[in-house]
C-alpha cells in the first residue's frame, strides 16, 4: 500500500495541535466517542476546561460531533469522535510546541499504564543516510499501513509512539551501538 498523502498543518491547525490536552483528546475520541464530561473524567480536568479544547478540536476539523443522545440522567450529551485529520497531517509541522506537546501527551498516557503495561524496545545503530532513510520510510509504511485497517468496534485498542532520534552520546556524533 503506498504511503497516506500528507500536508503541512496550517498555522490554526498546527496551533490546535500544540497542546498536550488536546492530543490526548484526539487520541481518546480515536479508540471511541467520548462526550465532554467522560473526556474531562478521563483526563482529571473540569468539564468546562475540557470543553473549550473540545470546541477548538471541532473548530479545526480534529474532532466531530455525533448525533446527541440522552445521558443515564436524561440530560443531552454530545458524543464526539476523531475525524483522523491529525493522521493525514506531517508530524507537528515543524512546530517545536507542537512536538513538544506530543511527547508529552505521550509520556502521560503511558504514566497512566505503568512501565508494566508497556512492550518496548529501543535499538541504536550506525547507518549509512540511504539505509537511516530506508529504515525511517519502512517504520513509516508499517504505521501506514495499520492507520489504513478499518476499525473493530470491539477489537483492542493499540497505541504506538514512534520516535527516532540520533542516537550518539554527543549532540555532535551519529548513531554509536550501543545495544538494545
Amino acid at each position: 500500500m503506498p504511503p497516506r498523502s500528507r500536508r503541512a498543518p496550517t498555522e490554526a491547525e498546527a496551533a490546535a495541535l500544540a497542546s498536550t490536552v488536546r492530543l490526548r483528546i484526539i487520541r481518546m475520541t480515536g479508540v471511541e466517542p467520548l462526550t465532554n464530561a467522560q473526556i474531562a473524567e478521563l483526563l482529571g480536568r473540569d468539564p468546562a476546561t475540557t470543553l473549550h479544547h473540545v470546541r477548538k478540536l471541532v473548530r479545526h476539523g480534529f474532532l466531530e460531533p455525533l448525533p446527541a443522545r440522552r445521558g443515564t440522567r436524561g440530560a443531552k450529551e454530545i458524543p464526539y469522535r476523531s475525524t483522523g485529520l491529525s493522521w493525514s497531517l506531517d508530524g507537528a509541522g515543524g512546530d517545536p510546541a507542537a512536538s513538544e506537546a506530543m511527547l508529552r501527551a505521550y509520556l502521560d498516557e503511558v504514566g497512566r499504564v505503568g512501565a508494566a503495561g508497556l512492550r518496548q524496545t529501543r535499538l541504536v545503530v550506525r547507518l549509512d543516510p540511504a539505509d537511516a532513510t530506508a529504515m525511517r520510510d519502512e517504520l513509516e509504511a508499517v504505521l501506514e499501513r495499520y492507520a489504513a485497517l478499518p476499525a473493530v468496534p470491539d477489537g483492542e485498542a493499540v497505541a504506538v509512539y514512534l520516535s527516532v532520534y540520533p542516537g550518539g552520546n554527543r549532540p555532535d556524533a551519529g548513531g554509536v551501538d550501543m545495544g538494545a
